[in-house]
């Protein structure tokens, strides 16, 4: 089988995310749904190039092979030693995140198809109100949301944003590499996890040293990590992060809870002083296909800030939905946005709503 074609065809059908898995055929998630490929093939008249293309079920020597296009040697005796590895590959201009694990001893991949176009703010759904955050010159800003939320792209318009309008050295911690940005206005150096630096704390812990302006951190996943965010957005930068979190309140409580509890007090009263917004965003369906961002959007003002510091994160919803007039969003409101502008449908909207009531 040649593998090359699977990732050309995830490409060309706008598919998000290519699953091979043993025992099945591959399989593409298009629209947040998941279809095999050769029934995505089959109703799709556009694609001529892989007209008559049909593909079997994956065997074991199938997904052995395919790791061939993607990994080298070392990277091969990784995955065995580590059971899992995270990676990026490229195919006629398109990049790809990749994930190799193994589930009852077989191999599994999943790549993810990163949109070779570099995301503008506009093109994912932001208003000029945004920008008054990114313009700050300090401070934390946080993008939460699950997996397969957007939080990439979204980060990515950000980052793309001030390399057009700021003469910054933005320097990036990712694991894997995803979007390639270039050069603006601004110094960008795009580390890679594995090969540019061995661990985020290590690497965050000399970056002070490369003179940076802005420091994005692909995810924080750790204590070490939390706690050199939040000493760098201390020293006067501007730190972008990422969490698997569902709204600000989990962001917060999140953040302050992985340390000990001797320590929360302190981390509070840091966290409630170098916070500058919290993002949170779900992908949604849209009614014309594709998928489009509801996003919460709270801002660090004094009373968000005596919430952080007294631990009554709970009650930021308050506060977000009462100060629309500073920037803030509620999800519930974008959500009624995106419905009233006839761009998702009213059982969508409720699906996501949060507190369940009538649009």
């Amino acid at each position: 089988m040649d593998f090359t074609i699977l990732f050309k065809i995830a490409t060309a059908t706008g598919a998000s995310d290519l699953h091979l898995i043993h025992g099945l055929k591959p399989m593409l998630r298009l629209s947040g749904q998941l279809f095999d490929i050769d029934e995505v093939l089959s109703g799709t008249d556009n694609l001529a190039a892989f007209k008559g293309m049909s593909f079997s079920v994956l065997g074991d020597k199938d997904l052995s092979a395919s790791l061939d296009l993607f990994l080298n040697k070392e990277q091969k005796a990784a995955l065995l030693k580590n059971r899992e590895l995270d990676c990026s590959f490229g195919v006629d201009g398109t990049r790809f995140r990749i994930n190799v694990s193994f589930a009852c001893d077989h191999l599994r991949v999943v790549a993810r198809v990163i949109n070779s176009h570099q995301p503008t703010l506009e093109e994912v759904g932001f208003t000029d109100s945004i920008k008054k955050i990114l313009d700050q010159r300090q401070g934390l800003i946080l993008l939460v949301g699950p997996t397969g939320s957007g939080k990439s792209t979204t980060l990515a318009a950000m980052i793309d944003y001030l390399n057009e309008n700021y003469r910054y050295n933005i320097i990036t911690f990712e694991d894997p590499i995803e979007f390639i940005f270039t050069p603006k206005k601004s110094i960008i150096s795009q580390r890679q996890y594995g090969t540019d630096f061995l661990s985020f704390p290590e690497g965050l812990s000399h970056v002070l040293r490369q003179d940076p302006n802005v420091i994005m951190i692909g995810e924080m996943r750790d204590l070490e990590t939390i706690a050199s965010a939040i000493t760098i957005a201390e020293t006067g930068h501007l730190v972008f992060a990422t969490l698997h979190t569902a709204n600000s309140a989990q962001s917060i409580d999140r953040m302050i809870d992985i340390f000990p509890a001797h320590q929360q007090n302190q981390i509070r009263s840091q966290v409630s002083n170098i916070l500058s917004a919290v993002i949170a965003q779900h992908l949604i369906p849209k009614v014309d296909g594709g998928r489009i961002a509801a996003r919460e959007i709270m801002l660090n003002n004094a009373a968000i800030g005596n919430m952080i510091r007294e631990n009554k994160a709970s009650q930021m919803k308050n506060v977000i939905e009462t100060s629309a007039a500073e920037g803030m969003v509620c999800l519930d409101h974008d959500l009624k946005r995106l419905y009233s502008e006839g761009l998702i449908t009213k059982e969508t909207a409720m699906e996501y709503l949060e507190n369940n009531k009538e649009i």
